[in-house]
């Protein structure tokens, strides 16, 4: 009785669908010609509460292509390849896949029709193995068992072929952020996509693990695959794309070939006015030194050393460049100074004051800002209002605060003031941050930190995953404290930001700094090596 209802239920599933969905699954396994379309979307509308964000937007894939998704934060790229990989439903238009109309209700559903997705935050068992990672859900057996053998053997061919080097027995814990990229990708190939999509993939590479990358999804193209390369990098999609399709504010704006464009044609597009690439020059004025870090030892959150005898200094008017790829002690190098995490030898000097291992609150009194890398987790409060956030650390204090009691109509013309200064986009100073765009969030807490006029900022990637407008902006913002005398530490991983404004730059691997020199006689040749371990 149990099995007839189940087997009810399944043909009133398949009846629902269309014939030629039904008959759809596996088709990606057979020989597709080069240049033909495999996806195609039609006036695909996506809303969400208060905004459109995909507004009957068409796009097309052809086999063999690296189609790059261009715009600014919010255009609505991650939204339109979630709909291709199942995690939305489209509220308006239609998805062909090898020119049938599908219903795509799930990512499986996607990867039934070899559609793959590797997302900007991965999602991957730091506690697992590779293989196990990888064939989650697909668990080869034999009698029965587990068949890890023929999993890792599979891993170790595509890896060889793809020129992928990671070790399939290797936990997800011990590898770089690169490698496990890696994995991620080769998660989807074992589950023979033929249609990638890369959504922001370099924003953790150093130039070397970018430009293997760029080379495994070119042969991937080459093969017939097709890949779409979401990404806001002008020099990247110049580089790598053979169609870039530009979106914003929801719309389709145009797709071109990268032949018929150049970098000032594809942003002036994305933002719809003309956009200045100039970074406001400042040469330092280098005055006494603010932060003196000597042999400063730490702890990583699973008990292993992450910081080895760091040392440096770093000047009134100054800006220091830490690179790196990530997962080299960068975080706990800008959570020991800021207090976040403790110091297990060495110490911190602030204007010539022992602070190591003081107080957050402490760190705050004495006017050291801290932009974190994680915005919406260490920065800001995602539920909590612009206002709220805005005085996050000065609740406590005049004119905020009087009898202690909260003066709202301060703090509202205070926030209103910032907002309008950081060209903070937003419907209400009352909005919850989680409402905010990326750019809008990281703008906010830009101003908060400044606003405090402080001495030392500590600024952890303040433009990951910006776009180019917002990216300008916080740069310029930045040149502007350093000619008011403030110091900064800035800890990228993007090189051209490294190089476009440290006056000098540290190189950090494997929680020490292998080098430091002045900007000028920098390159990003050298840098990139220094990054992998190469001594100055």
């Amino acid at each position: 009785m149990k099995t007839s209802i189940v087997n009810s239920v399944k043909k009133f599933l398949n009846w629902k669908r269309p014939k030629e969905e039904r008959s759809l699954r596996g088709t990606h396994l057979k020989k597709v010609k080069l240049g033909s379309t495999i996806v195609e979307m039609k006036m695909i509308t996506k809303r969400f509460p208060g905004v459109i964000a995909n507004d009957h937007i068409d796009f097309e894939l052809k086999s063999g292509e690296i189609h790059a998704l261009l715009g600014e934060n919010g255009a609505g790229k991650t939204t339109l390849m979630n709909i291709l990989y199942g995690l939305y439903s489209p509220d308006e238009g239609e998805t062909y896949v090898y020119g049938r109309r599908v219903t795509l209700g799930s990512p499986q559903d996607a990867i039934n029709l070899g559609i793959g997705m590797v997302h900007q935050h991965f999602t991957l068992a730091s506690a697992l193995t590779v293989t196990e990672n990888i064939i989650l859900g697909l668990e080869p057996r034999k009698g029965g068992f587990l068949d890890l053998k023929k999993a890792e053997e599979r891993i170790v061919k595509l890896s060889k072929r793809y020129g992928f080097g990671v070790d399939p027995k290797a936990k997800i814990w011990q590898l770089s952020v690169g490698e496990q990229q890696r994995v991620e990708i080769l998660k989807a190939l074992y589950r023979n996509v033929n249609v990638l999509v890369l959504d922001e993939p370099t924003s953790v590479l150093s130039p070397l693990e970018v430009e293997e990358l760029f080379k495994a999804i070119r042969k991937m193209a080459n093969e017939g695959s097709a890949i779409v390369f979401i990404t806001h990098k002008l020099k990247e999609v110049m580089a790598i794309a053979d169609r870039i399709t530009i979106l914003r504010k929801g719309k389709a704006v145009s797709t071109v070939e990268p032949s018929k464009a150049d970098e000032r044609k594809l942003a002036r597009m994305m933002v719809g006015r003309e956009v200045s690439f100039q970074t406001e020059s400042a040469v330092a004025r280098v005055g006494d030194v603010v932060l003196k870090v000597k042999d400063l030892q730490a702890l990583d959150d699973r008990g292993l050393l992450a910081l080895k005898k760091v040392s440096f200094t770093i000047h009134k008017g100054e800006i220091l460049g830490i690179a790196g790829v990530s997962g080299n002690g960068q975080r706990e190098l800008a959570e020991v100074i800021a207090n976040l995490r403790k110091a297990t030898k060495g110490k911190i000097l602030f204007l010539e004051q022992d602070v190591t291992n003081r107080s957050p609150r402490e760190t705050i009194e004495q006017r050291i800002a801290y932009i974190p890398e994680d915005r919406v987790e260490t920065g800001l409060i995602r539920d909590l209002t612009l206002t709220e956030n805005v005085i996050l650390k000065v609740h406590n204090t005049e004119p905020f605060v009087k009898k202690g009691i909260l003066n709202n109509k301060i703090i509202a013309q205070y926030t209103e003031k910032l907002i309008s200064e950081y060209e903070v986009k937003t419907r209400s100073i009352y909005t919850p941050v989680r409402h905010l765009s990326g750019g809008n969030i990281q703008r906010l807490l830009l101003a908060r930190e400044l606003a405090s006029n402080p001495k030392l900022v500590i600024a952890a990637q303040p433009t990951r995953g910006l776009d180019v407008k917002s990216t300008m902006f916080i740069h310029n913002k930045l040149i502007k404290q350093k000619k008011n005398g403030m110091a900064i530490l800035l800890i990228s991983e993007d090189l051209d930001e490294i190089m476009t404004l440290s006056d000098r730059i540290a190189v950090m691997y494997e929680g020490e700094i292998v080098g430091i020199s002045p900007s000028e006689k920098a390159s990003i040749e050298r840098i990139g090596l220094m990054m992998t371990g190469m001594k100055s």
